[in-house]
């Protein structure tokens, strides 16, 4: 299998930056190298220039050429002098006894100077001297005049760049990658470290510190990835809470539907034993006395009264757990429905020697559901003159600003302190015996904590100081 060799972002971007700054620095030397060797040239050939228009403007006069050629030596040693006429025969040449037959037309700074005026030749071999020089011609309407200069080490020197600016240059560009690596470097640790948390995001991890981030594009891109991110992470938070709650309150329902359905199932076998039981006495002794059966039947008429009402408060807790639509919300007059109530369980009451005080004058319609609150104070009203023992019931309100509370006192003897967190809890008994005896389901004050729930209020159970239990139900005024 082929290894691939991996690079890091830093040293690619290192490498490419130095490869670029080093081509660019290559070609703006050589650029600058012929630039200046250019200038040196044509500074040279502008001196020559001048010697050769004067030569012309001398020769014009009619001054001999000989003459001439003494004051340019002093000026220029080693110079070469010649004066070529139009059809490129040499009448003169300072270096040579004898002058040369052949044409100059082809010589390249003759060919130059005749078709613009001015023409040079760099580094040209002379097959009169046999030496190499640098020409220089001018031409007139009579003559080419055409100085030159031997081409050797002294005048190559001179005419070369200066290559102190290639050492400044080189000592330019060893800065640069210096100053390039660090901040390449500095880029890719940045690079580096997104990369790293992607690959943590990758991995579904949690990322908890990200450092300081550059400030740039890159850190900006950074920014907006860890804090996309982070959202995505609080969002999956969120959800598996939730998931996790929605699980817990489903266990939880079907925790309590489990206990519910093994309490209904305890609860309906008395009263179907007690009813097994009556009906078995009867049919093993049909000639029973007549007060005995009537005893009986009596007995077997209580379980069978106990089995309704508990089967009535089983549909009714079932109703409200099954949830808020399937229960009509309608416009309530919360003081017609108390004194209602009351009219039901006055009997109750006046057996048991126990007087009904109503204080509630609040008559303002409010939204709910008249069975369920009829469910509420009925049930109120029964565990008070069932349970408390007490001489009298007080029913009283207080209207705040967006409730109303509706109170529940007795005088009775109250309950111990232990109980209070319970006894909404379904078929929580203080006194189990009483409590059956009396016909309670054990659903009573469930049936009231959940029916004020749906109404969106909620339900308190206190001591009173001066003896007795207080129930609070507190209700909206607006749903």
């Amino acid at each position: 299998m082929k290894r691939v060799i991996k690079i890091s972002y830093h040293r690619r971007l290192f490498i490419g930056l130095v490869a670029y700054s080093l081509l660019m620095a290559v070609c703006f030397a050589v650029f600058q190298y012929h630039r200046e060797r250019q200038f040196k040239v044509q500074e040279l050939d502008s001196r020559l220039q001048d010697l050769n228009a004067m030569i012309l403007e001398k020769l014009a006069y009619g001054v001999p050429v000989d003459s001439l050629h003494t004051p340019l030596l002093r000026s220029i040693p080693e110079l070469r002098l010649s004066v070529i006429d139009h059809s490129g025969d040499v009448i003169y040449d300072n270096t040579v006894d004898t002058l040369p037959g052949t044409p100059h037309l082809d010589r390249e700074e003759i060919a130059e100077a005749l078709r613009t005026g001015k023409g040079y030749s760099l580094r040209r071999h002379s097959d009169s001297t046999g030496q190499t020089y640098f020409y220089s011609a001018t031409a007139d309407g009579l003559y080419v005049v055409r100085t030159a200069v031997p081409y050797d080490v002294t005048l190559h020197q001179l005419l070369s760049a200066d290559y102190g600016f290639m050492w400044t240059l080189l000592v330019i560009m060893v800065s640069m990658c210096m100053l390039g690596y660090l901040a390449t470097r500095r880029v890719g640790e940045h690079v580096s470290r997104l990369n790293r948390f992607a690959e943590q995001a990758e991995r579904g991890e949690r990322i908890h510190d990200t450092g300081p981030l550059p400030h740039d594009e890159l850190g900006e891109i950074s920014g907006h990835i860890v804090r996309l991110y982070s959202r995505m992470q609080q969002a999956v938070a969120q959800r598996d809470r939730e998931h996790q709650t929605v699980i817990r309150q489903q266990q939880e329902k079907d925790e309590m539907k489990r206990r519910l359905t093994n309490n209904i199932n305890h609860e309906l076998k008395t009263p179907v034993a007690s009813m097994q039981l009556c009906l078995d006495t009867l049919l093993a002794h049909p000639d029973m006395e007549s007060s005995k059966r009537t005893e009986i039947l009596t007995r077997c008429e209580k379980a069978n009264q106990r089995l309704g009402r508990l089967l009535d408060d089983v549909a009714a807790i079932t109703r409200l757990d099954d949830g808020s639509t399937q229960i009509a919300v309608e416009e309530i007059n919360i003081a017609h429905i108390i004194a209602e109530t009351i009219e039901r369980h006055i009997m109750q009451a006046e057996a048991k020697n126990i007087s009904i005080v109503n204080m509630v004058t609040f008559s303002d319609p409010i939204p709910g559901n008249r069975s369920l609150m009829e469910s509420v104070i009925g049930n109120l009203l029964s565990n008070a003159i069932e349970y408390s023992g007490g001489s009298t019931i007080e029913i009283s309100q207080f209207v705040g600003g967006r409730y109303i509370e509706i109170n529940v006192a007795d005088n009775g003897c109250g309950i111990d302190p232990q109980h209070l967190p319970h006894i909404f809890e379904r078929f929580y008994r203080i006194d189990k015996g009483r409590s059956r005896r009396a016909g309670g389901t054990g659903l009573g004050l469930a049936i009231v904590k959940n029916a004020t729930a749906w109404h969106g209020g909620s339900v308190s159970a206190t001591l009173r100081s001066e003896g007795g239990m207080l129930f609070t139900v507190t209700l909206p005024l607006i749903r």
